[in-house]
């Protein structure tokens, strides 16, 4: 299993000590995950979500870096579309799984946040990150599109528009001057970090978080889940029309490396 699920904090109001689960992606070799990785990750957020014990989720990953998105090598594999629309389906259960979560989701981001993994910080209520930490959306550089609705949530809009059409990062220290991102710490700091963020909110009563949690969703100005889809029909259409595979079949090649 890529995602895993375990509890961090006791707390006299959640005697279970189940106050704050935490969801653990690991993935070798960069946590881009399959199909079923996405769903799986979707089911576990969701779960915990609904325990009436857990006031906080925080979302880690283990290894070198948070996310690298789909495993474009499955997408490689597949001669037809199956793959191509079980990550478009399993990638905006993810995403809408962090920010449906029915009480505040912290994540943490070590090294590389990059395309599916900007999808599941953008939908987070708070980010905490390492200073090694990077994010950005290389679509473009792999035959995909989407994710610039999370992308929106993290930079100013034209910010956000020069990042996706150069597919260049941005570091954690950047997106803390922009806000987005709580603190900025050493990686050996990174959990004691957002476990110390996530025993702040999950102080707070758990029925009154899961109403604060539904309030601000319901006050947001774009509807995450619909924009996020209406990105992946273009998605879709690049792949129909040969171009996706055309770049795709690129990704990680020597000739694509000196072209940068």
């Amino acid at each position: 299993m890529p995602v895993s699920l375990a509890y961090a904090e006791s707390s006299p109001m959640s005697p279970t000590g189940k106050a704050i689960a935490v969801v653990d992606i690991d993935y070798a070799p960069v946590n881009a995950l399959p199909v079923q990785g996405w769903y799986d990750l979707a089911d576990t957020l969701r779960a915990a979500g609904r325990d009436p014990d857990v006031r906080c989720v925080v979302l880690t990953a283990s290894g070198r870096g948070f996310n690298a998105g789909v495993d474009i090598k499955e997408m490689q594999r597949d001669s037809g579309h199956a793959a191509l629309i079980g990550a478009n389906r399993g990638c905006a259960e993810a995403f809408a799984a962090v920010y449906e979560c029915e009480v505040p989701v912290v994540a943490a981001v070590q090294g590389f946040c990059l395309g599916g993994g900007i999808g599941l910080v953008g939908n987070a209520d708070a980010i905490v990150a390492s200073d090694d930490a990077t994010f950005g959306l290389p679509e473009l550089d792999r035959g995909a599109l989407g994710a610039a609705t999370h992308l929106a949530r993290l930079v100013p809009q034209h910010l956000m528009r020069a990042l996706y059409y150069t597919s260049r990062t941005v570091t954690a220290a950047e997106l803390h001057a922009h806000g987005s991102v709580w603190k900025v710490v050493p990686r050996e700091q990174l959990r004691a970090c957002a476990l110390e963020l996530a025993s702040e909110i999950a102080r707070k009563d758990g029925y009154l978080l899961r109403l604060a949690k539904a309030a601000l969703n319901g006050i947001d100005p774009v509807d995450v889940r619909r924009s996020y889809r209406y990105e992946q029909g273009f998605t879709f259409e690049a792949n129909l029309s040969g171009v996706a595979d055309r770049v795709r079949s690129t990704f990680g090649t020597a000739a694509r490396q000196e072209a940068k």
